[in-house]
């Protein structure tokens, strides 16, 4: 078998109804391996139902790390994939996957290995907490540039898409607080900022709750805010070469914007002046100065 499919486990909300919708595949030429980070609740009663519907393995870790670093429980749970297997999904504990996501998944996978492409990408739906989809179906080119990607109005999230193992284990996942942005720079680090190939044939619901990081906004604000400005710096200072000047500029546009409204809190002004004179921006620096200066209220 080709494929792995980790599911880092901690809330038994929507638990089942994931598990459920991987018993459903079409085809079964797949593992799952479900990672409990240490979870008040365990799944197992849920698992035994499903023994012989599903090959899975189960393992209960003695402490919880997801609290600490989302990216470290992803990466002990990644830890469990056999050597075999060559490409791997992860997918989130209340998310679901469509009947013929592994289907499709052997179907292209020739062309994608022939191509030499190493992240993949499914259409999503949005459901709430009812199941209820709440959005239009998100489709994309079928070979785009991961690059061109992120600044298209769209949405991503890390349960939509099957990375290369080898290149997943080689690169790594940035550990970023919650794990925001975290998988966004995964699409461009793990596809050596190339292409990204998508399967539209087939479907990741993606679901959007109270319980989940996305879906409340309310919450752990100030971490997210850390997150995009970390996402956003490592972009400019260290990847900038693969982007366009106009693509930057975007870029920098979004760490001022970010620095104005939260300060010191998330950024300092050393950092972004950095920025600034590295990217280039003479032109901007003096109005980026005159909004700052604005904000606190000096002009």
């Amino acid at each position: 078998m080709k494929l792995a499919i980790v599911v880092p486990y901690f809330k038994t909300t929507f638990f089942e109804k994931t598990i459920q919708s991987l018993a459903n595949q079409s085809n079964k030429e797949f593992t799952v391996y479900i990672g409990d980070d240490f979870s008040p609740k365990t799944p197992l009663s849920i698992l035994d139902y499903y023994r012989n519907q599903l090959s899975f393995e189960y393992k209960r870790f003695d402490r919880n790390l997801g609290g600490v670093s989302l990216v470290k429980q992803w990466e002990r749970c990644l830890e469990m994939v056999k050597d075999e297997e060559q490409w791997v999904m992860i997918l989130g504990d209340d998310d679901l996957v469509g009947s013929n996501v592994v289907e499709e998944f052997y179907k292209n996978i020739e062309e994608i290995e022939m191509l030499d492409i190493k992240v993949i990408r499914y259409a999503t739906t949005l459901i709430d907490e009812n199941d209820k989809i709440i959005s239009k179906k998100f489709e994309h080119p079928k070979i785009e540039k991961s690059t061109d990607f992120i600044f298209r109005k769209s949405r991503s999230s890390l349960s939509e898409y099957i990375f290369n193992k080898a290149q997943l284990n080689k690169v790594k996942f940035k550990d970023f607080p919650l794990g925001w942005c975290a998988d966004h720079l995964g699409i461009l680090e793990f596809s050596d900022f190339k292409d990204v190939f998508s399967i539209n044939t087939a479907n990741v619901l993606v679901r959007k709750s109270n319980v989940s990081i996305s879906g409340n906004k309310n919450e752990n604000i100030k971490e997210k805010k850390v997150a995009q400005v970390n996402y956003y710096y490592y972009l400019l200072r260290f990847k900038s070469l693969f982007f366009t000047i106009s693509q930057r500029k975007v870029l920098m546009d979004k760490i001022d914007r970010i620095y104005i409204n939260a300060k010191k809190d998330t950024l300092t002004l050393k950092k972004v002046l950095y920025l600034h004179i590295f990217t280039f921006r003479f032109k901007y620096f003096i109005s980026f100065l005159h909004n700052v200066l604005k904000s606190i209220k000096f002009v």
